[in-house]
């Protein structure tokens, strides 16, 4: 299979980096350019020395590379309508970061766009690659714990804003600033923003769509945060299944600029946590457990080095594969817009202070 040349853009986004060893060592791709957001982000890039040149102009970056085929975009929410309509423009086939946009209206531009264009838009939900998901999936679908009646999962980690201003800006993680509820002076797009994994991974364990949840929001743990950090949702899915999910910032970090060892504080930068139970039986999965524990470099402290890198592998075969045969890829964009509605359903039922309907 020919590698397809693919190019990197924005180079804000908490996840870009994790991207640097996959693009450089799958076979299948050939990665020819990077074009970053401004020149801090850039020069941040350039920390990683991978090699590959990095622009600020994407226009520049695609004279100079006019057989880019494909594009990881990796920037803030509110970027990527713009991103993507560059894309579909060019017939560019797009990988973009969990969140496409928080805006319907938007999302259904997106999708017309894409679609009109015949080009791949995969959303980046690397869970579902993690070994340790698919190997609960084929449990669930043997049978091993008969129909699912509940599942609550964690999805918590440090915050990321210190590394990641935008991730801390209502307007640019959300799209607009929108309070969170009456007397609150915090905003939407914080922490539920960052988290998407457990409410997309609950419909693809199940097969079932949302139908109603209700959420609430706690104090923050950290000072000076413009949105949430702390929240927790429950609700019951259209086959009757009942969730409880914890998608917070609850674990601590030192407050860097560039991210790596040390930045987490004990006992763990990220959990996510799965508990399924079944008519027949339970199932309890910790989806990151594979890790690396140690106290040393570079401060002499508590680190984690993380070993996952094999669940980009998995998303990049699958989005490689799509382009090459011409398929859909399993989170495409009008399947992810159940999820980002019912984390709308979320912020819906923080404001109202009652239950709010999916869809």
């Amino acid at each position: 299979m020919k590698p397809v040349k693919i190019a990197m853009m924005g180079m804000t986004h908490g996840h870009t980096r994790k991207y640097y060893q996959t693009l450089l060592d799958n076979q299948k791709l050939d990665w020819v350019a990077s074009c970053a957001q401004d020149a801090d982000a850039k020069k941040t890039y350039e920390l990683y020395k991978t090699g590959v040149p990095c622009y600020l102009d994407p226009e520049e970056m695609y004279k100079k590379h006019p057989d880019i085929e494909a594009v990881v975009i990796a920037s803030a929410n509110d970027r990527h309508f713009e991103q993507m309509k560059w894309c579909a423009e060019k017939g560019i086939h797009i990988l973009s970061m969990k969140i496409p946009t928080f805006d319907m209206k938007e999302y259904d531009e997106m999708i017309a766009m894409c679609d009109k264009a015949g080009i791949v838009c995969q959303v980046e939900l690397e869970m579902h690659y993690n070994s340790v998901v698919r190997r609960l999936k084929k449990l669930i679908a043997d049978g091993a714990i008969g129909k699912i009646k509940a599942v609550q999962a964690t999805n918590i980690t440090l915050s990321p804003v210190w590394a990641f201003p935008w991730q801390g800006d209502p307007k640019a993680s959300f799209g607009s600033v929108v309070p969170l509820k009456k007397a609150d002076p915090r905003f939407r797009g914080g922490a539920l923003c960052d988290h998407p994994h457990i409410f997309d991974l609950i419909r693809h364990l199940t097969g079932s769509s949302f139908d109603y949840i209700y959420a609430e929001v706690a104090p923050n743990l950290r000072d000076g945060l413009k949105v949430e950090d702390m929240l927790m949702a429950v609700g019951k899915m259209k086959d009757g299944t009942a969730f409880l999910f914890d998608p917070s910032w609850s674990r601590l970090e030192e407050k860097i600029k560039v991210p790596g060892p040390g930045w987490e504080r004990f006992p763990k930068r990220m959990e996510v946590n799965v508990t399924i139970t079944g008519d027949k039986g339970m199932i309890s999965c910790d989806c990151f457990g594979p890790n690396v524990y140690h106290n040393g470099a570079p401060n002499d402290r508590y680190t984690v080095q993380y070993t996952y890198f094999d669940e980009w592998v998995g998303l990049i075969d699958e989005f490689v594969g799509c382009i090459r045969n011409k398929k859909t890829p399993l989170i495409n964009l009008k399947w992810h817009k159940e999820t980002i509605q019912a984390m709308l359903g979320c912020y819906e039922s923080i404001q109202s202070g009652k239950i709010a309907k999916v869809g």
